[in-house]
C-alpha cells in the first residue's frame, strides 16, 4: 500500500515530467549567420521565425510550433528565432517586413513562408516544405 508521501511525490514527478519538452522539442535558437549557413550547407531542413515578445499573432503560433515540431520527422529541423524589434539587419536580409513570419529553407532553397498564419494545419504544411 502506498503511503499519502509516496503518492504525493509521484504525482510531483509526474507533474515536473510534463512540463520537459519531448524528446524531439524543436531546438530554438538565435540567428547566427554562421550557424545557419552551417545548417544550410549541412542539407538541414530550417525554420526561420520572426517573432517579437509583444506579438499576440507570435504567441498564438509558438505552441503550434511547438507541437509540430515534436513530431520526430522534424527532428533534424534547425529553428532560427530572429527577434523582430533588434535585429532589423537580418530582416533585410531575408526581406521580412513584419513580425510571425515563418521561412522555411530546404538545404540552400528557401521552401516557402507565411506572416501572419496562427492555423496549424497550413503551418505544418509550411514546415513539410522543409524536409
Amino acid at each position: 500500500m502506498l503511503t499519502k508521501r509516496q503518492l504525493l511525490t509521484g504525482f510531483a514527478c509526474a507533474a515536473a515530467l510534463a512540463l520537459v519538452s519531448p524528446a524531439f522539442a524543436m531546438d530554438k535558437q538565435p540567428f547566427d549567420a554562421k550557424a545557419f549557413e552551417a545548417a544550410q550547407t549541412a542539407g538541414r531542413p530550417i525554420l526561420i521565425d520572426v517573432s517579437a515578445p509583444w506579438c499576440p499573432t507570435c504567441k498564438a503560433q509558438a505552441p503550434i510550433l511547438q507541437k509540430l515540431t515534436a513530431d520526430p520527422k522534424f527532428k533534424n529541423l534547425a529553428v532560427f528565432v530572429v527577434d523582430f524589434d533588434s535585429r532589423k539587419d537580418v530582416l533585410r536580409d531575408f526581406n521580412v517586413r513584419t513580425q510571425s513570419t515563418l521561412i522555411v529553407f530546404k538545404g540552400k532553397q528557401e521552401a516557402g513562408r507565411s506572416t501572419g498564419d496562427t492555423n496549424a494545419a497550413s503551418i505544418a504544411a509550411l514546415l513539410n516544405k522543409a524536409i
